[in-house]
């Protein structure tokens, strides 16, 4: 026979709606009585019914997390992060993966929002915010991470990185390097856009070559990268900047395959995404622009429970910020490194 919070309360010595909010933390609870009832628990067995807990408080307790492209350990480690915190607070994490596809992610939004979770995350790929805005329902929780865009109706958790890319250019220009070239995502996200600003401050304040030719732009799809470097490689470029971690890994095999030498036959700056040996074996040879993943994941986790839970809170936009780190400085990093 299946335990009942009945159960529960008589063996504890409370009433069922003391066991109730000792599970559900919806009202004061002294330790000596929290801690029979968690011993009641325990002896009999008992599981909470999550449904009947949904039914009665109209909440789930699952956040949706709609991400661009999952197979990229950036995305793959920021949703390990967040699935810690919300783990921690009771809170279970559903995941969408859109393959960077405007469509997938409209169909993904308006099927989580229709009472699939109680509150959503979300690194969109759209081009368009009003677009965005009509399927998200009014007052529906969201919290943007990674992407944001120019009208600040929802909250968000990005990361800034202009001011890393604008030292990473002057240094370049600084070591004599006079065509440095730029590898950025689709033009349309708010992260390349950043990126690429940053570039073209530091290109003019340090009087480096302003041809439009060095800027190219990936879309993250099978040959895009490579395309890009081939492309730069024509022009003569002596730097490089690489403005997405994935991008990264895959150049910097391709120029140990063409045994073109980091810091000696060009200079490189690459974003570091997530942890890696990988990059952890190039790191004397490159500038590393590394990225506060796990910091950013559970940004977001409190950012969302913050406005499931306090829906009247403010919006917040929440800005961290990447670190810089040349390889003149050949040591030990890691992402928790400021």
């Amino acid at each position: 026979m299946k335990v009942t919070i009945s159960d529960v309360a008589k063996r504890a010595g409370v009433s069922t709606a003391t066991v109730s909010h000792t599970i559900n933390n919806t009202r004061y609870v002294s330790s000596e009585t929290r801690e029979k009832v968690q011993e009641a628990i325990r002896a009999l067995g008992y599981t909470p019914d999550a449904s009947a807990r949904s039914f009665r408080t109209g909440k789930k307790r699952t956040v949706g997390f709609i991400v661009p492209d999952i197979s990229n350990k950036f995305f793959a480690t920021l949703v390990e992060s967040v699935e810690e915190y919300l783990a921690a607070h009771d809170y279970h994490l559903v995941v969408a993966n859109t393959k960077e596809s405007m469509d997938r992610e409209e169909t993904n939004i308006r099927l989580m929002s229709a009472g699939l979770v109680d509150g959503l995350l979300l690194a969109s790929t759209m081009d368009d915010f009003h677009r965005l805005d009509e399927i998200i329902p009014n007052g529906f929780p969201v919290v943007l991470v990674d992407r944001v865009f120019e009208e600040k109706k929802y909250a968000a958790v990005s990361v800034s990185n202009f001011q890393p890319i604008y030292r990473s250019v002057c240094r370049l220009a600084g070591k004599g390097d006079r065509r440095v070239g730029f590898i950025g995502g689709p033009e349309r996200l708010s992260t390349t856009q950043e990126r690429l600003s940053a570039y073209m401050q530091a290109v003019a304040d340090c009087g480096l070559a302003d041809d439009r030719s060095l800027v190219q732009y990936g879309d993250f799809g099978e040959g895009s990268t490579l395309r890009c470097l081939d492309a730069l490689l024509q022009q003569q470029c002596d730097g490089l900047i690489v403005a997405n971690g994935l991008m990264a890994t895959e150049i910097i095999m391709y120029l140990q395959k063409k045994n073109i030498q980091m810091g000696k036959d060009i200079d490189l700056v690459s974003f570091v995404d997530y942890s890696s040996n990988f990059y952890e074996l190039y790191s004397n040879s490159m500038d590393c622009i590394i990225q506060p993943v796990e910091e950013l994941g559970t940004a977001a986790g409190e950012q969302i429970l913050k406005r499931i839970e306090t829906p009247e809170s403010p919006v917040l936009e929440q800005m961290l910020s990447s670190s810089y780190r040349p390889h003149t400085h050949p040591q030990s990093w890691n992402h928790s490194d400021r």
